[in-house]
């Protein structure tokens, strides 16, 4: 077997699987386990998995500021907040959370219909300073700079009080495996009691998020109500989530 079948079966097993295990691949492979650790050590130097004791995770993404990620905008978040934005209904609590991703529902709310738009993000609030019907409801905490969103248990007791319709979520990791995930604990936290507040929660994902894991769970992908994803992505790689998750929403 050539050395790159075995990296690509290797990467085939990481997005299966979660994880890979030496050991088992070598087995499996009928190769000596140092070929395959050899293997790991170059796919981790070209930034394909992450090195750990006895095998391999998923690569964490990397977490650039909220002001570099908010000059990059594309056409496939335009549309994922087109079509969340076109989930809302009149008279609806929707909650958005904090992002570029969400910011592009923001900007796409419809303008004909009143409804109320709570959120721990001062920057989505901002959004919506001009939206004829939108009320807005700020929840305060303690700012996470990183994200510009409202943590800790001023923001857990502030967003008890609400019952949100529909929940966008915003997430920078998931894994079939080991499912939606971010960057930051008390982040994480926030998001998954918002979830549990929430009637229906939606998670928008674009493509270079799928088969990633970062270090701070939220929910399972099954856990969420759907997933709203980008036209484009191969059947292939979305089947894994399908299993988990049949409200597969392609903007």
């Amino acid at each position: 077997m050539l050395t790159t079948q075995r990296k690509s079966l290797i990467l085939d097993i990481l997005r299966r699987d979660g994880q890979v295990v030496a050991k088992r691949v070598a087995e499996d492979f009928s190769l000596s386990e140092d070929t395959i650790r050899r293997d790991l050590r170059e796919m981790a130097a070209e930034g394909l998995l992450k090195r750990v004791h006895g095998g391999a995770l998923p690569v964490s993404p990397d977490l650039p500021d909220f002001s570099a990620r908010r000059a990059v905008t594309s056409d496939a978040k335009q549309r994922l907040g087109a079509l969340a934005a076109g989930m809302v209904k009149a008279g609806q609590l929707i909650f958005l959370d904090g992002g570029t991703t969400t910011a592009e529902i923001a900007r796409r709310l419809p303008r004909d219909i009143a409804f109320i738009v709570a959120t721990h993000s001062p920057t989505i609030a901002a959004e919506l300073e001009h939206h004829p019907t939108a009320e807005v409801i700020l929840t305060g905490g303690r700012l996470y700079k990183h994200s510009m969103v409202a943590t800790g248990a001023a923001a857990m007791s502030a967003i008890s009080q609400l019952r949100p319709d529909i929940f966008f979520l915003g997430v920078t990791a998931a894994h079939p495996v080991h499912g939606l995930s971010t960057g930051d604990f008390e982040e994480a936290a926030i998001k998954r009691h918002i979830a549990r507040c929430a009637v229906e929660t939606y998670v928008l994902l674009t493509e270079e998020k799928l088969d990633l894991a970062s270090p701070c769970p939220v929910l399972g992908i099954g856990e969420v109500s759907g997933l709203i994803v980008p036209e484009g992505i191969a059947e292939a790689r979305l089947s894994p989530y399908r299993v988990l998750n049949g409200a597969i929403l392609v903007a």
